[in-house]
């Protein structure tokens, strides 16, 4: 009996094993590899402060033990077709990610050069780069376009995944370049980040304020008070947008949705879970 019982448990662990599989296979989904794969950010900050929390909240999470290792870089200034004010992050960036960082705002052409050779190193050592648009993809496709011309032996579509959860951001994206992210990269369209109970984190919490009793590393909290006081100073300033979440005292870094899909950790709910989860 004993024995019959062992064959039919091992029996649907095989099964189950199989399933998981083919689900894998079907959708295609890698695994981000800290060893060999590059993390890109590509920030628009125009209008919305809200990708100034999200330059934070990337670095509380690779300030975490278990991504550590990540290699990432940020990138400000990829906007689109969108009218209005830039919101300058830079001091954020710098406090926050050292040299790990690029300003298409300030030269979009050295901006592209410096992001095209960083991702060709990981490509070459047979590494995947992710994407997460927090933004518009005019930057990302011209990033790709350089890519596939200096490095043609290269599949961009089966080596670079673009990731998106905004459907603003794909509007005011042009449109023949957001068209060629999707032909020539595997192209993912997630739910959007600042809503909850969606298949993805909602990072969008009018009224949050207890990152500053949570966060207790003097580096990350120093960063996050940054990123508070920009996002305030400039939140509807000359005819920015108005982040309501972050005149209601709250924050807003939405677009770490994105992250979370590319580092598998979609399951986060909150603002306060996210804090409760990867705050020093």
């Amino acid at each position: 009996m004993k024995t019959k019982l062992f064959l039919m448990t091992f029996m649907s662990c095989i099964v189950l094993s199989f399933s998981a599989m083919a689900q894998g296979n079907s959708s295609g989904r890698q695994t981000f590899n800290p060893k060999r794969d590059f993390l890109l950010l590509h920030c628009d900050c125009k209008t919305d402060v809200d990708d100034v929390h999200t330059m934070a909240a990337l670095a509380t999470l690779l300030a975490y033990p278990d991504f550590k290792k990540v290699n990432a870089h940020v990138v400000t200034g990829t906007y689109g077709t969108q009218d209005g004010l830039y919101v300058p992050p830079n001091n954020v960036l710098e406090l926050a990610f050292k040299a790990n960082w690029s300003d298409a705002h300030a030269d979009f052409d050295v901006a592209v050069g410096q992001v095209t050779k960083l991702a060709a190193k990981s490509l070459k050592k047979k590494g995947h780069v992710w994407i997460a648009d927090a933004g518009q993809s005019d930057f990302t496709a011209t990033v790709v376009k350089a890519l596939k011309a200096d490095y043609p032996e290269i599949d961009t579509k089966t080596r670079i995944t673009v990731v998106q959860h905004s459907n603003w951001n794909e509007e005011v994206t042009t449109p023949e370049l957001l068209q060629y992210v999707k032909d020539e990269t595997d192209y993912r369209k997630i739910p959007d980040g600042n809503a909850v109970g969606n298949g993805t984190p909602g990072f969008r919490t009018p009224g949050y304020d207890l990152w500053k009793e949570k966060v207790t590393d003097p580096k990350q909290k120093a960063i996050w008070q940054l990123a508070v006081d920009v996002a305030n100073r400039y939140n509807a300033a000359d005819g920015r947008y108005h982040n309501e979440a972050v005149s209601a005292g709250g924050l807003d870094f939405s677009d770490l949705s994105e992250v979370c899909w590319i580092l598998g950790i979609s399951k986060i709910k909150d603002t306060a879970e996210f804090f409760d989860l990867y705050a020093r």
